[in-house]
């Protein structure tokens, strides 16, 4: 609209059309940039010239079944304002694909800072990281007491067999990006669907719980917890495990993931699990399974990027040895549950 460039997965003509009644007036032509970092969904800062919007739609071209779900992205954080879980304030949800190719909503910026990097935390000194790894493990338990049917989402998933269908449910979603024959995933997958403990609690499950998936502020609070892309009912466990995942490997897989647990003052593991089994009262005494099923979740999820990748379905730069970073991965998970 003013003659720059529109990024990939917008039409902003169209966009600008939809916006006056679902959002609000604008001051100004629409103009809209592509956040670097994502490798799932699409996320575009959106202004006017006076305001500042933040939307998020599915990638291009090849989108596994049930992924990447805008509405339950946006309704979980529309519930969730209710809570003391940090979330955006959410505009409105658009499902009509005529205006920009696909579903997408709009939420409010907020201001912060998504830690990915231990160099990026090392200059705030190792009791400010102290303080910002904590409150992160804290504001996950908070998370994981809320009661679903209070806030309205007690349909939003089956929690009954959560463990079993996540098992099934992976291994779907590796069969429908299949490039290449991966051993190792299927064992993992066969000693999975093999050793499923009892579940936990049911309650709310972010699906990506991670430092670089909240913004802190720089009073070093959490204001923000984002990217629910796979949120659902089921076991929070899988949470703790995901996030404890990405820390034992954020060395071994590079840029690919977040290595902040390496920054001085950073809380270690056993640190994290008594924080978090204090702030829960949870049973952790089979936590080797949840780091094996957490390794085959997020081993299937790069498998799927690397699919869109090969495919040209990408946008964006770092895409060309994600393939490779899934075999650390197996290997982890195999070495998890040898060790449950």
């Amino acid at each position: 609209m003013t003659g720059e460039p529109t990024p990939p997965g917008l039409d902003l003509d169209r966009l600008a059309g939809w916006w006056p009644d679902h959002v609000g007036a604008l001051a100004g032509d629409l103009r809209a940039s592509l956040i670097a970092g994502g490798k799932s969904n699409l996320t575009y800062e959106v202004g006017d010239g006076t305001q500042v919007w933040i939307l998020r739609r599915p990638p291009l071209g090849h989108v596994l079944a049930t992924a990447h779900d805008m509405g339950r992205e946006h309704r979980v954080m529309s519930a969730l304002s209710t809570t003391a879980v940090p979330v955006p304030r959410t505009f409105a949800l658009c499902q009509d694909t005529d205006v920009i190719g696909a579903p997408f909503y709009v939420m409010a910026k907020v201001v912060g800072t998504p830690y990915r990097r231990s160099a990026e935390l090392a200059p705030l000194g190792a009791d400010r990281v102290r303080g910002i790894s904590t409150r992160l493990v804290d504001t996950l338990a908070t998370l994981h007491a809320v009661d679903p049917a209070d806030v309205g989402l007690a349909d939003f998933g089956r929690a009954e067999g959560f463990l079993a269908r996540q098992v099934a449910r992976w291994k779907t979603q590796l069969d429908a990006s299949h490039t290449r024959d991966l051993p190792a995933a299927e064992r993992l997958h066969a000693r999975l669907a093999a050793s499923v403990p009892p579940e936990s609690a049911p309650g709310i499950v972010h699906g990506d719980y991670r430092l670089d998936n909240v913004l802190v502020d720089e009073r070093d609070e959490i204001v923000a917890v984002l990217d629910w892309e796979m949120a659902t009912l089921g076991d929070p466990l899988t949470d703790l495990a995901l996030m404890l995942l990405y820390q034992r490997l954020g060395a071994d897989l590079g840029s690919l993931v977040s290595d902040v647990g390496h920054a001085p003052g950073y809380l270690g593991e056993a640190e994290i699990l008594q924080r978090y089994d204090a702030g829960s009262g949870r049973d952790l005494s089979r936590f080797g399974f949840y780091l094996g099923l957490a390794a085959f979740k997020l081993a299937v999820i790069l498998e799927g990027i690397h699919y869109r990748y090969l495919h040209g379905q990408t946008v964006g730069p770092g895409f060309e040895h994600i393939g490779e970073a899934i075999h650390p991965l197996l290997a982890a998970g195999l070495d998890a549950l040898d060790h449950d």
